[in-house]
């Protein structure tokens, strides 16, 4: 496989196959694929979309990129809250901490950027002495003690995430529902 001939087929408006979409996200998460290479996979899925198929295929690829978090041991029900940002997007700041008071267990992965306004870590990063890059064992045990966290992507955790999120940034694709949604969900 190649990653032009998955590009030329998207921006055909033909549809990816599971394995086309994990070649083009493990070569995303390895470095093979170059970043021009994989704005131009982004600008092809903004303009031809994905069927669900090829969604859930995204949002696959993108989990298996790095490694799962296993929270079993953080007694509680897990619930998330997010967001595709924007303007009066400060929400997270305030109802991941209130879903935290009423018991339920708030982890959550937030991103930078997109767009102007940027993202829930820009905000929290706003916050002398917050830190938005902990450990995976750093955030269990904020969990354990406050019932919320909320961290950054890592090269451990959600890498293709990482990449993508910053290439949608910067190359004119933040508003892809398909990419929304792998983005989202793969938490």
């Amino acid at each position: 496989m190649r990653a032009v001939d998955i590009i030329l087929k998207k921006r055909d408006g033909g549809r990816l196959g599971p394995d086309e979409i994990s070649f083009f996200i493990d070569g995303v998460t390895a470095g093979t694929v170059p970043d021009y290479q994989a704005s131009a996979l982004l600008m092809a899925i903004l303009l031809r979309g994905m069927s669900d198929e090829e969604t859930a295929s995204l949002t696959a690829a993108m989990v298996d990129s790095g490694v799962r978090v296993d929270l079993s041991g953080i007694p509680g029900a897990k619930v998330d809250k997010h967001s595709t940002g924007g303007v009066g997007d400060k929400t997270s700041l305030v109802v991941a901490p209130m879903a935290a008071a009423c018991g339920v267990i708030v982890p959550m992965t937030s991103g930078r950027g997109l767009g102007h306004t940027g993202g829930t870590l820009d905000k929290l990063e706003s916050i002398p002495g917050f830190r938005v890059n902990l450990s995976l064992d750093e955030m269990k045990a904020a969990l354990a003690r406050t019932g919320c966290a909320m961290i950054g992507q890592t090269a451990e955790l959600a890498p293709a995430d990482k990449k993508l999120y910053a290439l949608r940034d910067v190359s004119g694709t933040i508003e892809s529902i398909p990419l929304i949604t792998a983005s989202i969900l793969m938490y």
